[in-house]
């Protein structure tokens, strides 16, 4: 019996010493990676800090800067500002403002008191867009970011006509999120505060290996990790559940702006039929496919998003309709 014991803990200690060997060659081999962003471009770029204060008392960090036509960045779940650092740089030096804001309960902004539902985030892009009197402006939203646009789009249509002349929606989806009875389990997890150590520990990177495409970029995983137990528990759990009971389809349809939709093949979070999903409630938008990506695209791809964007901005007479 005793020998028997012995051998199993050999067996065990082998196989967890195997482990973590894949493990450091992995972590090796992401962080030899090429990576298309420099490291100074990770940070927020230097701007005017402002704070919109929204009807439920919420209060979202913004940062304006650079100068010419306008876009306004909106983050993913459990994101921040920083996720679209690489591209806000990017375009700044394209001769674009950028302005950039942190969503309800993440980074530097506060819930409020009606919480996080999809319905929310967009009526928080509309009190960007109306109290800083944004005007003309491409709106380019990633993952949750991108359905909070549309929710804007679903619900305020009469600031979308106002405001904004074309939108970029990155890693999209209107609908299709929610999985059954498995969602209060995902919501349960996602919203446990025992889980950040997990995710902070040398294997996190691994754990958010999924959001990325063919190709991972150590840098990129980390941030992401970062940025996931940065937010607060119960936002992440509240966000997730908005965003799993969506369908913004119906309120979509008949919506008429230039749209250029951007879907990683490998999108394993928003996968690219649910991009076609959101194409076919827009006249005229456009999917732009992406071989090699996932859903991190605003890290894994910023040359490619930037030059999205910078596309966009150069339809100077877009048509919408109310209808």
């Amino acid at each position: 019996m005793v020998a028997r014991l012995m051998r199993r803990a050999v067996a065990l200690g082998g196989l967890l010493t195997a482990a973590a060997v894949v493990a450091r060659r992995t972590d090796e081999r992401w962080a030899r990676a090429e990576d298309p962003t420099r490291p100074e471009d990770y940070v927020v770029p230097n701007g005017e800090a402002r704070v919109v204060t929204t009807d439920d008392g919420a209060e979202l960090a913004v940062t304006i800067a650079g100068e010419g036509s306008t876009v306004v960045l909106s983050h993913c779940w459990t994101g921040a500002r920083e996720v679209w650092a690489p591209v806000a740089h990017r375009l700044i030096r394209s001769g674009n403002m950028v302005v950039m804001y942190d969503q309800r309960g993440h980074g530097s902004s506060t819930v409020g008191s009606d919480g996080c539902t999809i319905a929310r985030l967009g009526a928080d892009l509309a009190a960007v867009l109306e109290q800083l009197d944004i005007r003309d402006a491409i709106l380019a939203g990633h993952s949750m970011g991108s359905m909070t646009v549309l929710s804007l789009a679903a619900h305020h249509r009469e600031v979308l006509v106002e405001r904004a002349r074309g939108l970029v929606l990155v890693s999209t989806a209107a609908n299709g999120l929610g999985f059954g009875p498995i969602d209060r389990v995902l919501q349960k997890v996602i919203g446990a505060s025992f889980i950040d150590p997990i995710v902070r520990s040398p294997i996190g990177p691994a754990l958010v290996r999924a959001t990325v495409g063919r190709r991972a970029c150590r840098r990129h995983l980390v941030l992401t990790r970062d940025m996931l137990v940065a937010c607060p528990p119960p936002v992440r759990a509240a966000c997730l559940a908005a965003m799993q009971a969506m369908d913004l389809r119906p309120d979509l349809r008949g919506l008429d702006i230039p749209t250029t939709i951007v879907s990683g093949r490998f999108d394993l979070l928003t996968p690219p039929w649910l991009a076609r999903q959101v194409s076919s409630c827009i006249t005229g938008s456009t999917v732009v496919s992406v071989p090699g990506g996932g859903h991190m695209l605003v890290l894994e791809v910023p040359d490619q998003i930037t030059g999205v964007i910078v596309a966009a901005v150069a339809v100077h007479e877009p048509v919408i309709s109310l209808t």
